[in-house]
């Protein structure tokens, strides 16, 4: 109830909602209102209940609700209770629910949204390829390449802050924010692209796992081993491929056998993330006083591998103790002999050997040299800039113990390959429903860990530069000390610290990913919109999706196969900036559109800063990689194609429904403001129906006539009238409307359908007419039937109906269509091999007689009719002028037709002239059979007064002699400025 206070006193307003059952409303007293009790006409008082307790009671809304709900308190409680749970999530929660004792929620800020946050964005590129970003992009592209990263996640949290605020997000995350916000299609896509990128995110952890464990930890566990340099890469990938397979297994398992046990390791793999951290900063404070010893060992600028140096001792020759030189094992590596006068590579004779801290530690000053970028190519030597050597070498062959560049590397491919470090910010808001207050933690605690990662990110890159010299920054795999993990040089107090920690957490992330990515599947899956994936929406008793794990651990042995880290990075980079970029678009479009239920108690976005994030996350996209981006696009729409036309229907209240509505209004508004022009002009159809006893349509060509006419352009409205009054045919009216409704979907006509409700089917016909369409997208045709069996029909209305909808039409000034014999057309699947359209075409209407034609052949049906314009001349008239004339004239309105000008002799035309008032005779005779007044047989005799013109068409051949008799004549008269097509036999 709504009360408005006036100077006259107060007014209450009830508002009701519509519902299918009958609706129960009391009228109570106002103030002043001389009538104390008002009986409702729905609910009566024949029950014998007091007047307190009658009064209580119809404080339902609805009939059904006088049992369950007669008191306003519970009303109240009810929407206390609101909880904003969607289609199918709600489904989804009570069945897993079934069996188990609710319990409320008890997790806070710190241990619902930080901690799970903090543990999905820090991952294994901290750990494995951060150093080598800084060294190859140098520090100052470096802290621009994790700026404008942790800004796109930053502004995106902002908008899903607002977004989680709006309503309760269950398990799903991103997906139910953005179905929720943008529909099903855009919200099957981009959640199937986010399904994707977290399972190609579980291959990724996997792989960084299994490159810690054979790399650093166990080198002797590898299977597969190359004797000769070229072959250790694709040794190394077979490997990768092999352990990431068995660890995929053995991961999927273990989420299999109960998701429990991932959550009791989540607090170890944690503690690991965060010790590792500390670890780093810690062994960066104390480089500044004692630099951690890893020498590497340099041949003039060039780096030489660490695991080459057998004997230890990066010179050209030693001193035994007899004080006789003696060649090193590096000799023997760029000599073709051990001896001293032994043929050497000419850079080795060239330059000497040096050694160089790697490590020099905080306060040496050598983040100066690391400030700027040193891109190299793949197969490229890493090289120390500030050290010299002989300007005449040769390229350096993969034969000599060198650190060679395994990738080319550029910014595009850092940003692409760091992205993935700052993913996983929608830990938070998948936990709401474990949250005391989710509207107050994620927004807090997501924001938080952000900021916090980024702090971490950024400092790291100051770090890393500060602290590491620049050819160990660059090499990758850390050859150069000894294999050692690059990061792990500078934690204290050991560099195992490093490696156990992020093995650990790289399988903690690992499992993670392979437990969301099965149940997003699965929430998709019960939403019943992409029909394929519906199988993958079952699942154990206890609601586990044993089919949707399956489907992951297939693709995420898609990523294992590729078995490089640095190619499946940007593969998912590409599916978290689309589902990044549409839940900046969902908050943005639905501040912009402020829709009444967009009511976030987040109060701290805007939609410039939505759209800023949308922008980034779209560069960020094509300037990783634009094909990876193209095809990421490609496949979302793809999807989104596919829920379009095959998904279920569902109706959330999303934002594009109110974009689609502010749209139409402006281009409504848009045409209005000016008259049309006839360059714009295309058929605007009325298509005027009947149905007959049992809501049946009588001559459903009629709609196919429409639909080949105006070939899926323009405005469609199909209208038809059901005799009656509203009130008591509302029902009947709203069958008729789902018969037309199917109708149109049989003959895949775009459009709308109106039924009118009148006391006389002429009236109807003459209210549509009138009030049909909107603004500037009104009809401007309007097509019917021509009347059956009208002489034979004993009621009179059948023709008085006909001849009042002809009168209105040319009242409104629009065209009229009326096709006789319509079950002659031909229908939408029976198209025309062969023919012609022949328009005899002797008035001149400004084009319109040329237009509809042409406009028909725009259809599949028409399309290989030839179009041949014949015009009457007499014999003392140019006839080949005129030709000329009337094909420049087809000319100048761009449609190709054969033109044919036939003479006749006065005779003939006198013989027309006196047959066309035989004519008239016979209509004026005809007119008074219907018993038409004095009035209405000169309307109509003066109406049908004006020139007309045929055309033929049947079987592929024109129609020109009285001998070729086809099945229908089209005869097209206009009067100027109007018009009036009529379709009659012959």
């Amino acid at each position: 109830m709504i009360t408005v206070s006036t100077t006259t006193g107060v007014i209450y307003l009830c508002v009701f909602k519509p519902s299918s059952s009958s609706l129960s409303l009391s009228l109570s007293r106002c103030p002043g209102d001389g009538n104390s009790k008002i009986s409702s006409v729905y609910i009566n008082n024949s029950h014998g209940l007091d007047d307190d307790d009658f009064y209580d009671r119809n404080l339902a809304l609805f009939e059904e609700e006088m049992d369950t709900r007669p008191k306003v308190s519970s009303l109240l409680n009810r929407l206390a209770n609101y909880t904003n749970l969607t289609q199918g999530a709600k489904e989804h929660e009570e069945a897993e629910g079934i069996g188990e004792k609710k319990k409320s929620p008890q997790m806070g800020t710190f241990m619902g949204v930080y901690l799970p946050c903090l543990q999905n964005i820090f991952g294994v590129i901290l750990f494995l390829r951060l150093t080598w970003v800084v060294g190859s992009a140098g520090v100052l592209q470096g802290l621009c390449i994790v700026f404008v990263c942790c800004c796109c996640t930053l502004l995106t949290a902002i908008s899903m802050s607002a977004i989680a605020t709006n309503g309760v997000v269950p398990a799903g995350g991103a997906y139910f924010m953005i179905s929720r916000s943008l529909g099903p299609e855009f919200g099957g896509a981009v959640g199937l692209c986010f399904y994707l990128g977290t399972t190609f995110a579980g291959a990724m952890y996997i792989l960084g796992a299994i490159e810690i464990l054979l790399m650093y930890i166990a080198p002797k566990a590898a299977i597969f081993e190359s004797k000769h340099p070229e072959g250790e890469g694709a040794a190394m990938l077979n490997n990768m491929r092999v352990y990431g397979s068995i660890c995929l297994l053995l991961m999927s398992l273990l989420v299999f056998v109960g998701v429990k046990y991932v959550n009791k390791l989540a607090s170890v793999f944690l503690a690991c993330v965060i010790v590792s951290i500390v670890s780093i900063y810690v062994g960066a404070l104390v480089s500044a006083f004692k630099p951690p010893h890893f020498p590497v060992c340099m041949l003039g600028n060039r780096t030489i591998s660490g695991h080459e140096i057998e004997d230890h001792q990066c010179t050209k020759t030693a001193l035994l103790q007899s004080n006789e030189p003696k060649t090193t094992y590096l000799w023997k590596q760029f000599c073709q002999g051990p001896e001293v006068n032994a043929s050497c590579d000419e850079y080795f004779l060239s330059n000497n050997f040096s050694q160089i801290e790697g490590i020099p530690g905080l306060a040496s000053g050598i983040i100066s040299e690391n400030l700027w970028s040193s891109y190299i190519s793949r197969g490229d030597v890493v090289e120390k800039g500030s050290l010299g050597s002989s300007p005449d070498a040769h390229p350096a062959s993969t034969q000599q113990p060198y650190v060679f560049a395994d990738i080319t590397t550029s910014f595009t491919l850092l940003v692409g390959i760091f992205f993935p470090s700052v993913t996983g910010i929608m830990a938070g808001s998948n936990r709401s429903g474990d949250l005391k207050d989710a509207q107050r933690s994620i927004p807090i605690g997501t924001i938080l860990a952000i900021l916090t990662t980024s702090v971490v990110y950024l400092t790291s890159v100051l770090l890393f530069g500060a602290c590491i010299d620049g050819v160990v920054l660059r090499d990758k795999f850390g050859d150069s000390v000894k294999g050692n993990l690059v990061v792990g040089t500078l934690a204290w107090p050991t560099p195992w610290v490093i490696v156990i920690g992020s093995f650990f957490s790289t399988c903690g992330a690992g499992l993670q990913s392979l437990t969301g990515a099965p149940r997003l599947l699965q929430a998709i899956a019960k939403d019943n919109i992409v029909p394929f994936l519906r199988v993958f929406g079952h699942g154990k008793a206890n609601g586990e999706p044993t089919w949707a794990l399956l489907l992951t651990a297939l693709i995420a042995e898609l990523g294992i196969l590729i078995a490089s880290l640095d190619l499946v990075a940007p593969i998912l980079t590409m599916f978290f900036l689309m589902c990044y970029l549409f839940v900046n678009l969902a908050c943005g479009l639905q501040t912009l559109l402020r829709s009444p239920n967009w009511r976030p108690r987040f109060s701290y976005y805007h939609w410039t800063l939505s759209f800023l994030g949308m922008t980034i996350c779209l560069a960020l996209m094509f300037i990783s990689s634009w094909y990876y981006a193209i095809v990421a696009m490609v496949i979302a729409g793809m999807i989104y194609k596919y829920i379009e036309y095959h998904g279920a229907e569902k109706e959330w209240g999303d934002g594009i429904r109110g974009l689609s509505l502010s749209a139409a209004r402006y281009a409504l508004l848009r045409l209005e403001e000016g008259p049309p022009h006839t360059k714009n002009w295309r058929p605007q159809v009325l298509v005027l129906l009947k149905l007959d006893e049992d809501a049946h349509v009588k001559s459903p060509r009629l709609l196919t006539f429409a639909s080949q006419l105006k070939a899926g352009k323009g405005l469609t409205i199909v209208g038809t009238v059901v005799s009656g009054n509203f009130l008591q045919s509302y029902g009947e009216a709203l069958a008729a409307e789902q018969t037309l409704k199917h109708l149109m979907d049989k003959e895949r006509v775009k459009g709308f359908c109106q039924c009118i409700v009148a006391q006389k089917p002429r009236e109807g016909i003459s209210h549509m007419i009138q009030s049909s369409g909107l603004g500037g997208m009104k009809p401007n045709t309007v097509v019917m039937g021509w009347p059956h069996a009208w002489r034979q029909s004993e009621d009179p209305q059948a023709w008085k109906t006909f001849i009042n909808t002809v009168r209105v039409t040319t009242a409104a000034h629009l065209a009229l269509l009326v096709p006789k014999n319509i079950s002659l057309f031909p229908s939408n699947s029976e198209p025309c091999a062969e023919g012609y359209i022949d328009v005899w075409w002797i008035v001149h209407d400004g084009g319109m007689l040329m237009l509809l034609p042409f406009l028909l052949r725009q259809h599949k049906v028409w399309r290989k009719c030839g179009m041949r314009i014949f015009t009457v001349a007499q014999m003392e008239d140019n006839s080949i002028q005129m030709k000329k004339d009337l094909a420049t004239f087809l000319y100048h309105l761009r449609i190709e037709a054969e033109v044919e000008v036939v003479e006749m002799h006065d005779s003939d035309i006198s013989a027309y002239t006196y047959e066309r008032t035989l004519m008239m005779e016979q209509r004026s005779q005809m007119l008074r059979q219907m018993r038409l007044s004095k009035s209405d047989r000169e309307k109509e005799v003066s109406f049908g007064g004006v020139g007309g013109g045929e055309c033929g068409w049947k079987g592929g051949r024109a129609l020109t002699s009285a001998a070729a008799r086809p099945k229908f004549i089209i005869h097209l008269t206009f009067s100027v400025p109007k018009c009036l097509c009529r379709v009659c036999p012959v």
